[in-house]
């Protein structure tokens, strides 16, 4: 029998992984710990289950993270079908209903004959290489402390940082007398007078503003140490840490008000919070852009501050937790392929996907989940992988993500920043914006050719 490829950690890449490999006929063994072991943030033992914010990020084509979307689109991925068919109402961005999505990912898994998902933690990497044809680690940032010294003894290196989710709100509990409805730089009424827009916006006047910045500076932190602003990963800054940056800075951030208008005053407000929908009901909503560290009843206390939110039910209050990821530039070749001592004595090929690898980002770990795959089929075809265009926003993650050069490594989302700059330079950010998606474009359809002439495409 056909030795299976063993995946560790059922979370946005393992289960991308597993459904890619099981519709090219690989079997697959699927391990999650969850709910045998549970995690700081989880709350179900789904598949798939997103912890931090149901939002996805922008679908504009002519975005980093739209270019993304194209990418898992083209390739067939399975999750971003899900997530498709398991939207929320979010503006220009695609965000889903946590449950139904991760539910519809984990009957997919349970669908599939070709996958065997086991419910238990893995704390040694030996046993379960010695049956498998190849091994692919995608734990994620919440890798519990036995399997992280594992990976620690196989990679050599590895490092942590600290992560921070929003606190969600009861929406029967948000005074909409105050709140408004609106996404920016959209009308907030429709001519019938129905009122339009994904977001619940929450206005601060000047006063109320400085008042809330007091009080946020003075809160009481959920963890004791001083973290410093290098041991938080950039994109999810706490908001106390944000603000004490500079008093100014949450209203340059989570809290800007451009593109609104109160319709109380017919002007911009101060600074504005944003609340985005986590379920398909509505019963629910996310504090944007407000993760944070503070101790429950001062997130109570403090976040109770914000206009609208005076008498606010908390359905999860914000979290601090560990992430874990692996030194990518040493560690990992364009595959994702863990190139180690301590891998080579496992005797069967290891790869490395999702937030595990440093690629930072819900999509992102989809997409890597689904490159670990294309990766471990070649390898068991005996075919070389067609290497992903530089041109691609993946590719230029990728890129970066595995470069020897780079020294210091923070975990990256897919930006423009990252892919190779146009030689003249096109200086018009939109023209710019539009010819990174047209050249992405095309390298993505020569990639999706040459995966179907060696036979990697899946169909």
């Amino acid at each position: 029998m056909e030795k299976p490829v063993v995946i560790v950690g059922a979370g946005l890449a393992g289960s991308e992984a597993a459904l890619q490999l099981a519709r090219r006929g690989v079997p697959v063994v699927l391990y999650e710990m969850r709910p045998e072991r549970g995690t700081e943030v989880h709350k179900t033992g789904y598949c798939a289950e997103l912890v931090c914010s149901n939002s996805l990020k922008s679908k504009k084509p002519e975005s980093a993270a739209g270019m993304l979307k194209r990418e898992l689109d083209v390739l067939d991925s399975q999750l971003y079908e899900l997530a498709l068919a398991n939207a929320v109402p979010a503006g220009g961005a695609l965000a889903v209903d946590r449950e139904t999505f991760a539910r519809a990912v984990t009957q997919r898994i349970a669908d599939s004959d070709c996958i065997e998902l086991v419910r238990r933690e893995v704390t040694a990497l030996d046993d379960i290489a010695r049956d498998a044809s190849a091994v692919v680690l995608a734990t994620g940032p919440l890798t519990s402390d036995a399997l992280a010294g594992a990976i620690a003894d196989l990679a050599g290196d590895y490092l942590a940082f600290y992560d921070a989710a929003a606190p969600i709100v009861m929406a029967d509990s948000l005074d909409m007398g105050v709140l408004f409805r609106q996404s920016r730089y959209e009308d907030s009424q429709a001519a019938s007078g129905e009122p339009l827009g994904d977001y619940l916006n929450a206005p601060f006047s000047k006063d109320e503003y400085e008042r809330f910045i007091d009080e946020l500076l003075l809160a009481q932190r959920a963890i004791s140490r001083d973290f410093e602003t290098k041991d938080l990963f950039q994109a999810c800054q706490p908001i106390e840490e944000i603000a004490r940056a500079g008093r100014d800075a949450p209203r340059f951030g989570p809290l800007k008000p451009v593109g609104l208008t109160d319709p109380r005053t017919g002007r911009r407000p101060w600074a504005a919070l944003q609340l985005r929908a986590e379920d398909a009901q509505g019963s629910c909503y996310n504090l944007v852009g407000f993760q944070t560290n503070l101790k429950f009843p001062e997130q109570q206390r403090v976040f109770r501050m914000i206009p609208g939110l005076e008498r606010a039910e908390f359905a999860r209050f914000g979290v601090m937790h560990r992430n874990t990821f692996i030194d990518a530039p040493k560690l990992l070749d364009q595959n994702l392929r863990l190139h180690s001592e301590g891998a080579s004595k496992l005797g069967v090929p290891v790869y490395v996907a999702g937030q595990l690898g440093g690629t930072e980002g819900y999509c992102e770990a989809i997409r890597s989940g689904l490159h670990a795959a294309l990766s471990v089929a070649a390898h068991l075809k005996g075919v070389l992988a067609p290497r992903l265009p530089l041109e691609t926003a993946f590719g230029a993650l990728l890129a970066h993500a595995t470069d020897q050069k780079t020294r210091d490594y923070q975990p990256m989302h897919v930006n423009f920043g990252v892919m190779p700059q146009f030689d003249p330079p096109v200086r018009n950010k939109r023209d710019r914006y539009a010819a990174y998606a047209k050249r992405g474009e095309e390298a993505l359809a020569a990639y999706r050719g040459a995966l179907a002439a060696c036979g990697l495409a899946g169909e």
